[in-house]
C-alpha cells in the first residue's frame, strides 16, 4: 500500500509499504478512504522528531470502510463504515469505565509512563501506524471505531469525529461555560473553530475568537463568532474586556498548543532541539520548558477572576514556566488533557448526521488532495498558504 512516512524535520513521504494484517483477535483492518492533516501533525513534522524513526507511517484522523475483522471483534462486519477514534482503548478497563478513555489502562505506553496509544503519534505513545495510508491495522476494533451512516454523504460529515469534534466538545465541557455565558477561544484553527461552534450550540451567549489569520477570522465570522485580530490589536485584554463588562471572560479555551506565536525565546529553542542528535533532544524536551505559551497566557489573562481555563492545545515541555501567584490571587481553575474520543461519540453523532449540519461539520475543510500529494499539503498547512485551515487526503484518488 502507499502510506505517508515522517523521513526527518520537515520532511515527509509517500512510500511502498506492506499492507496491514490482522495481528490480534480484536483487530480490524480499514480501507481509509479519507485522512485528515491535524496540527498534532505540524509538531511531528517540524519538533518531535527525536521521538519518530525514518519510515514511521504518520495520520491519526482517518475513516473508511472495514476489510477484515478478528475473531474477537463482535460489532463490526466487513464493509462497515467507520470513523476510527485517534486515541486506541479497550472500553472495559478502570479508565474507559470513568470516561477516561485517553488514559486507557490496556493500552497505557508503561516504559514513557504516558497514557493510552495514539495512532501515528511517535514513540511517546507506542508508535502505532497511522491512518495517513491507503490501509490501516486498528487495534482494540471491538470498542474504538464509530460505525458511520453508508448514506452517501461526503466523508467529511463524519470524518471529525475521529479527533476534532471530540476534542472540541471535551474543550468547551472542560471550560465550563456557565449559561448564558462568555468564552474566548484561543487560535481558529481546526478545534478552535469547532470549539467556537460547539460552544455557542451549548448555549454560550457570546464566543469570542482570536487569532490573525483572515480566512480563520473570516470563517469564525461566518459561524455567528465575534472575532478579534490579536495581530492588529495591542491590546488583546482590553479588547476582550470591552466584549465583557470590563471583566473578561468566564472561561477560555486555549487551542493552540506548543506552536504559539509570540513566544519568540521557546521558539528558539525548539528550533535548537530538533538539530540535536536524538539522544540529546529527548533529555532535552523532558527537562526543559520549551513550549511557546503565548497562547496559554493569553487564555489565562482573558478569563475574568473565578474563571475556567480549558487547555486542548498539545504542550510538550516538561517544566514550562507558570503565572502561579497570578493563578492563585484571581482563583483560576484548569481542565487539561488528551481528547477522550469515545466518551463523547454518541453524542456527537446524531449533531454530525443531522441534515442541518448545527455545528458546520461541511464549513471546515479547504483542500482535499490525494494522499500523493500529502508532502506539499503539509508544507502548505504548516505555512497557512492558500487560504489553508483544514486539509482531508484521499488515499483513493
Amino acid at each position: 500500500m502507499r502510506a505517508l512516512t515522517w523521513q526527518g524535520r520537515e520532511k515527509v513521504s509517500v512510500e511502498t509499504v506492506a499492507d496491514p494484517t490482522i495481528q490480534d483477535p480484536t483487530d480490524a483492518v480499514v480501507r481509509v478512504t479519507s485522512t485528515a492533516i491535524c496540527g498534532s501533525d505540524l509538531h511531528l513534522y517540524g519538533f518531535l522528531g527525536a521521538y519518530l524513526e525514518r519510515g514511521d507511517i504518520l495520520g491519526h484522523e482517518a475513516m473508511g470502510v472495514v476489510e477484515a475483522v478478528g475473531a474477537g471483534v463482535q460489532n463490526l462486519r466487513v464493509g462497515d463504515r467507520v470513523v476510527v477514534p485517534f486515541g486506541i482503548a479497550c472500553g472495559t478497563c478502570f479508565m474507559c469505565r470513568r470516561g477516561l478513555q485517553s488514559q486507557c489502562e490496556t493500552t497505557q505506553v508503561h516504559e514513557q509512563d504516558k497514557g493510552a496509544a495514539l495512532f501515528g503519534y511517535t514513540s511517546l505513545y507506542g508508535s502505532v501506524p497511522g491512518g495517513q495510508a491507503q490501509y490501516l491495522r486498528v487495534p482494540q476494533a471491538h470498542y474504538g471505531p464509530v460505525v458511520v451512516p453508508d448514506d452517501g454523504e461526503p466523508d467529511e460529515r463524519y470524518l471529525y469525529l475521529s479527533d476534532v469534534l471530540p476534542t472540541a466538545w471535551q474543550a468547551v465541557e472542560y471550560a465550563d461555560v456557565p449559561a448564558g455565558g462568555t468564552v474566548v477561544v484561543v487560535g481558529l484553527g481546526p478545534i478552535g473553530q469547532m470549539s467556537a461552534r460547539i460552544a455557542r450550540h451549548r448555549g454560550a451567549a457570546r464566543v469570542i475568537g482570536l487569532d490573525l489569520v483572515p480566512e480563520r477570522l473570516a470563517m469564525a465570522q461566518r459561524h455567528g463568532i465575534d472575532v478579534i485580530d490579536v495581530g492588529s490589536t495591542d491590546d488583546v485584554l482590553g479588547a476582550v474586556r470591552d466584549l465583557t463588562d470590563g471583566r473578561g471572560a468566564d472561561s477560555a479555551i486555549d487551542a493552540v498548543g506548543m506552536e504559539a506565536h509570540g513566544s519568540p525565546l521557546a521558539a528558539g529553542a525548539q528550533r535548537a532541539a530538533v538539530v540535536l542528535p536524538d539522544a540529546v533532544a529527548r533529555p532535552f524536551m523532558e527537562k526543559a520548558g520549551i513550549d511557546r505559551l503565548a497562547a496559554l497566557r493569553t487564555a489565562i489573562e482573558t478569563v475574568r477572576r473565578g474563571g475556567t481555563v480549558s487547555v486542548s492545545g498539545v504542550y510538550g515541555g516538561a517544566v514550562d514556566p507558570f503565572p502561579l501567584m497570578d493563578i492563585f490571587d484571581r482563583q483560576l481553575t484548569f481542565r487539561f488533557g488528551q481528547a477522550n474520543v469515545r466518551r463523547w461519540t454518541d453524542t456527537l453523532l446524531p449533531l454530525a448526521s443531522d441534515p442541518a449540519d448545527p455545528l458546520g461539520v461541511l464549513d471546515l475543510r479547504t483542500h482535499r488532495v490525494p494522499l500523493e500529494d500529502a508532502p506539499a499539503a503539509y508544507a502548505m498547512f504548516q505555512k497557512k498558504e492558500d487560504g489553508c485551515i483544514k486539509v482531508v487526503l484521499d488515499p483513493g484518488a
